[in-house]
């Protein structure tokens, strides 16, 4: 279709809605129309204010009872679509069908309207829902009127080429229309795959997270490829945008790449797996999630650290549960020099083997470290099952040393300072105050 036809269309279209506009018919049906989306409204509005929908039919199947929350969040719609069906009826009754028209198209719009919006209400994106109700309605609506066909043409005829890529509105707007769909056809498989993979108990966390992303790349790669297929676009006729692709990963997203590759590697390896507790710089916590960029550390105090999967690769990594859970917790403390350093540390040991949290299997130690000016010095560890809380024991240790300590008489030291005076002594005040009798 050449410009000139486009122009054409455009001029009869234009004379064909004068020669409507000017007749009687159409105004009655316009008022017509206008007086059924009043009654349409209020009776609509009168039938959500009446209707519970939190129990509406709630011992229906899910897909059933979201269609009747559909009808009656869309009532209004819905006694439109039948005013204007009877208003028609009567119309063809009484006078010519074509003078009926534009009471005929507005039940079908809104019929149509209803019907996809029943239909898109099993899906869960609202994104998704919104996009395919839009564009299915826009293209009955212009099928309806019948206009589909020649606006589908006039979209067809303006075009841009790239190389062998002839680029039209027509094809973007299929591609984005279908690749939205794909997508979400295939967010909906992946996690179905997910659910199974994590399922599975034969499979340790870190392959399971590796299956699962090699699932979604696997799948987009295919629903790009697919839907690229569908609209006519040949895969070869993109070789022209390679070497532009080429060099804005390998500048502009080389970090994207890199950290992608890396959570790879640690999938791979199984230095860390979701559940660990690792420290990474100042950040500690339990890693609570592995994505394609980056992990997600857990604090327990409500914060959430996101690292990059590189930083895991190229730095120092302390992962407290890699091959054993067992932790070692030291407490530091001191005693005056009045103390005896046997009884400090059988009571430290014997404190530490009470402790609920204490492993059992490996006997506490305690030894002296060191004699300082302030007193002794002295290192007790033990065992516990599981680093999480590790602060916690060590807190509840050093209460109960020093609540061991003031039952026996056991002083901690604490420093003395000795002030010494030079140059003579400090004046004194010499005033007499006579006090009256």
């Amino acid at each position: 279709m050449e410009m000139s036809d486009i122009l054409d269309f455009l001029h009869s279209a234009a004379r064909s809605v004068g020669a409507e506009v000017t007749s009687q018919w159409f105004y009655l049906q316009l008022g017509l129309v206008m007086a059924g989306a009043g009654i349409s409204l209020a009776t609509g509005t009168a039938i959500r204010a009446h209707t519970d929908q939190s129990t509406l039919a709630k011992d229906w199947p899910a897909a059933l009872r979201m269609m009747l929350r559909v009808l009656v969040i869309y009532s209004s719609t819905a006694v439109f679509a039948v005013l204007m069906r009877l208003a028609r009826f009567v119309m063809v009754a009484s006078t010519w069908p074509s003078r009926s028209y534009l009471l005929a198209i507005s039940a079908k719009l809104a019929f149509a309207w209803l019907a996809i919006r029943l239909v898109t209400s099993v899906i869960r994106n609202e994104f998704i829902v919104r996009l395919v109700s839009i564009t299915a309605w826009l293209v009955a609506a212009l099928s309806i009127i019948g206009q589909l066909d020649p606006t589908l043409d006039a979209l067809d005829s303006v075009s841009i080429a790239f190389g062998g890529l002839r680029l039209t509105p027509l094809l973007v707007i299929k591609l984005g229309v279908m690749l939205s769909v794909a997508l979400w056809l295939t967010n909906i498989v992946s996690n179905f795959a997910e659910t199974e993979i994590t399922r599975s108990g034969d499979l340790t966390p870190s392959i399971q997270v590796l299956l699962v992303k090699i699932v979604r790349l696997a799948l987009m790669a295919l629903a790009v490829a697919m839907t690229l297929s569908a609209v006519g676009i040949d895969l070869s006729a993109l070789a022209i945008f390679s070497g532009a692709a080429g060099v804005g990963i390998g500048f502009g997203l080389q970090k994207i790449v890199a950290n992608f590759i890396s959570g790879i590697i640690l999938l791979v390896d199984k230095s860390v797996k979701p559940g660990d507790l690792v420290t990474i710089g100042d950040s500690s916590g339990r890693i609570s999630a592995m994505k394609t960029r980056y992990i997600s550390v857990a604090a327990g105090d409500g914060r959430e650290f996101l690292i990059p999967n590189e930083d895991l690769v190229t730095q120092k990594v302390t992962n407290w549960t890699y091959t054993d859970k067992n932790t070692l917790v030291k407490v530091n403390f001191g005693t005056n020099y009045d103390a005896d350093p046997r009884l400090v540390c059988k009571l430290a040991a014997e404190l530490a083997a009470g402790t609920p949290r204490a492993t059992k299997g490996k006997i506490p130690n305690c030894i002296l470290t060191e004699f300082t000016e302030a007193g002794m010095k002295f290192s007790l560890t033990f065992w516990i099952a599981d680093p999480d809380g590790m602060d916690n024991v060590k807190s509840e240790v050093m209460l109960s040393l020093w609540d061991a300590f003031k039952r026996e008489g056991i002083r901690v030291p604490y420093p003395v300072r000795e002030i010494r005076i030079r140059g003579g002594a400090l004046p004194v005040d010499n005033t007499v105050v006579e006090v009256p009798t």
